[in-house]
């Protein structure tokens, strides 16, 4: 991925167009099963089967993955960067807090079934989709893919798949706060499928242990360092306070402080978020939650990362490393290890050729 990076300063508020727009647009079962060991035991089972899921459908994709090219849309959809970086800009500019959530909503995206576009498919009388599960009720920017969506279907109907509209408008919206751009495979085909209750145990959790971590992104095909490096995407955004009110007050059941959480910092963070707040929201980077850079390592270095999740990065010797040298480094190869992990995190379980299908709305299957 040598020179498809580009990145833009960390103080700049100012969008600038990428260069190409210039011209006219495996995870054994033992494994699963340790991490599911975790689980209630009422929901062991359908935890085991799920994340067998997530292994079968990584292996399909994996195959599909070289389906996947850039410029796929070079002759139905020429138009098409450009309509997704008008289109995104048009609600950053008014809104950069809303680079974080259409990120966060690709990545769990991904981690289901592959990135097939099934987070963005709506509930029905009969099925309880993704986009329900405790997870991803707080996602938004729905109406963002929605906007690109009808665009897109103006200029060039039933061409673009709303699982690559996704992956665009993840990237554009990272680049326009002041992050990597990284050049995106298309080709991706819509899901038909989506469950709430598999992004409720498949998605990791931001109370997770190390151990977990490392087990749920093995289980999509990605490394410790692609999680040591998507983590990193923290730099922007926003917690809410329910989130992290056990790892405050109650940690193990006794009233007690996350010990692995700065003590001044955990005193901050209270006087924010009092006990049963669960409408105060906090910065995961504070003081730069609105730009992308690699701050987020120093803070996380310094004991201060917002979720357990982030914590655990320091209890393991390679993730560790990695957060060291970025903050000792200012980030010196974070923008290209990002754009390199969103890449490989984009070709999970993808759907190639003839599977699936292109969806008419984002949320509705045809």
């Amino acid at each position: 991925m040598t020179g498809c990076v580009k990145t833009l300063s960390k103080a700049s508020l100012e969008y600038k167009r990428p260069p190409y727009l210039s011209s006219k647009p495996s995870q054994p079962k033992e494994q699963l099963q340790n991490l599911c060991s975790k689980t209630m035991a009422t929901q062991k089972l359908f935890c085991v089967i799920s994340l067998q899921l997530a292994l079968a459908f990584f292996l399909v994709g994996l195959a599909n993955a070289g389906g996947l090219q850039l410029g796929f849309y070079r002759k139905k959809c020429p138009d098409l960067d450009l309509i997704v970086h008008q289109t995104v800009y048009r609600y950053i500019s008014r809104d950069r807090t809303l680079a974080a959530p259409l990120l966060r909503m690709h990545f769990h995206d991904c981690f289901i079934r592959g990135c097939d576009g099934s987070v963005l498919i709506s509930s029905t009388k009969k099925n309880q989709a993704e986009k329900d599960a405790i997870p991803n009720q707080t996602l938004r920017g729905f109406n963002v893919i929605d906007a690109v969506k009808s665009a897109l279907e103006k200029k060039c109907p039933g061409v673009v798949s709303c699982a690559d509209i996704l992956a665009l408008v993840a990237r554009d919206a990272v680049l326009m706060v002041g992050g990597p751009h990284w050049d995106v495979p298309t080709g991706r085909r819509d899901g038909r499928v989506s469950i709430a209750n598999e992004a409720l145990f498949n998605l990791p959790p931001p109370f997770a242990n190390i151990t977990v971590l490392k087990q749920q992104f093995a289980a999509v095909g990605l490394s410790v360092k692609d999680l040591a490096v998507l983590s990193g995407g923290h730099t922007i955004g926003i917690g809410h306070c329910t989130t992290i009110s056990d790892r405050l007050y109650n940690f193990t059941g006794k009233g007690d402080t996350d010990p692995a959480l700065d003590p001044r910092y955990a005193a901050q963070l209270k006087k924010k978020c009092k006990p049963g707040n669960s409408n105060t929201v906090t910065e995961m980077d504070p003081g730069s939650f609105k730009s992308f850079d690699e701050d987020y390592y120093t803070v996380v270095a310094k004991r201060r990362g917002l979720f357990q999740s982030d914590a655990a990065l320091l209890d393991d010797a390679e993730t560790r490393d990695y957060v060291k040298l970025q903050s000792r480094t200012q980030g010196s190869t974070f923008a290209q290890d990002f754009a390199e992990s969103m890449v490989k995190m984009g070709n999970i379980g993808v759907l190639t050729g003839k599977q699936g299908e292109i969806r008419k709305r984002c949320a509705f299957v045809n």
